[in-house]
């Protein structure tokens, strides 16, 4: 029996970590990247309303949606209506993103990072039956949403939203157990409710892949196949039932090229395989980090525009590299221009638009201790 998206090639290209030129989106490998992507035979393109402040939807129109046939590809957005005010703001969202990207229309839209305290919002707003008067008036293809919470809540929004096509869920090796994320728990869920899926963080913001610790690389080293970090990641999270497309946040002709070659002649994982991973998570499990993807979500909210993902990726360094110096010289760079950890005055706003569900105001009173 088929189901939506059975036939889209299964590598999407997430346009939130696109290429850059000093601290602006390098156009010209983005537009390059495109191209590749698409003569590789793949078609989809996950950008949202927040990321890069809108910047993303305008480079999806300028990179994809001007020099492409509208059929050639599929575009998902999102509607952040935690980011509005009133219904009406955040109904206007839609009409904004579709002015961006110039699309005509969007073949997946999904309400963006619900689960608490943000079902509530869409509840209130009344975002759930407007999106499926959007989709009956053909603006949107298929309905959906992108979820950040614990797969019993999972449970109730799908319970009480039948009408939804489709879920867009966290899903990678590493968060595969993890209490907070609930990958494993979250991906059940979804197949109880026969739920197509599509996957975002499958590299986790990049940790899974060349960031990855030496003990944990020596896992997949030594089995001597030969294959990069990432490819084993994106592996895992492809090799699930029910799949729309994988979403990997390319940032370089490298990656792009990589996840190509792992995706265009891909094969689930074996038996063998899965026990390689299962070793890896393992390890990895046993390290202590600061479990931020790099979405980017808290920088919207944050007020002093202190660069949270950057600090936290810096913290890694540390904690997961043990390199004490290169993370406060990281640090410094990145809080050059300001927004330093220090200045966190604890509002709160990071921590409740954090899919995550860090004490991001704890990190960074940590991260100001050590690196200020």
């Amino acid at each position: 029996m088929s189901y939506l998206g059975e036939d889209i090639p299964k590598l999407g290209f997430g346009l939130m970590r696109l290429p850059k030129k000093g601290r602006e989106i390098d156009i010209a490998q983005t537009e390059e990247m495109v191209d590749f992507f698409l003569d590789s035979g793949f078609s989809y393109f996950d950008t949202a309303y927040v990321y890069y402040n809108g910047k993303s939807e305008e480079i999806a129109k300028t990179a994809v949606v001007d020099r492409y046939p509208r059929e050639r590809f599929q575009l998902a957005t999102k509607l952040p209506a935690w980011d509005a005010e009133t219904a009406d703001e955040a109904k206007q969202m839609f009409w904004t993103s579709l002015e961006r990207t110039g699309a005509e229309y969007f073949d997946f839209y999904l309400l963006h990072n619900v689960g608490s305290p943000h079902t509530k919002i869409f509840d209130d707003l009344g975002l759930w039956d407007y999106i499926l008067g959007l989709k009956e008036k053909g603006l949107i293809r298929n309905a959906g949403f992108s979820f950040h919470d614990k797969a019993e809540v999972l449970d109730e929004v799908l319970a009480k939203h039948p009408e939804m096509d489709f879920v867009q869920l966290q899903i990678n090796y590493g968060d595969w157990e993890s209490f907070s994320i609930q990958s494993r728990k979250c991906y059940e869920v979804a197949r109880k409710h026969n739920i197509p899926i599509v996957v975002m963080e499958p590299v986790k913001g990049g940790m899974l892949g060349d960031l990855l610790s030496p003990n944990v690389k020596s896992v997949f080293d030594a089995t001597g196949a030969g294959a990069t970090y990432a490819s084993w990641a994106l592996r895992f999270a492809a090799s699930i039932d029910g799949l729309i497309t994988v979403l990997s946040g390319m940032s370089n002709m490298e990656q792009l090229r990589d996840n190509v070659n792992t995706m265009k002649g891909f094969r689930p994982l074996n038996g063998e395989e899965y026990a390689v991973i299962e070793k890896a998570r393992k390890t990895l499990e046993a390290m202590p980090s600061v479990p931020c993807t790099a979405c980017g979500y808290c920088l919207s909210g944050c007020p002093l525009s202190i660069p949270i993902p950057g600090i936290f990726e810096k913290m890694n360094r540390e904690l997961v590299y043990n390199n004490p110096k290169g993370a406060r010289e990281g640090y410094l760079w990145e809080t050059e221009f300001g927004g330093k950890a220090s200045y966190c005055t604890e509002c709160g706003k990071c921590e409740s638009i954090c899919p995550q569900g860090l004490k991001v105001t704890q990190w960074l009173k940590e991260a100001a201790a050590k690196y200020e």
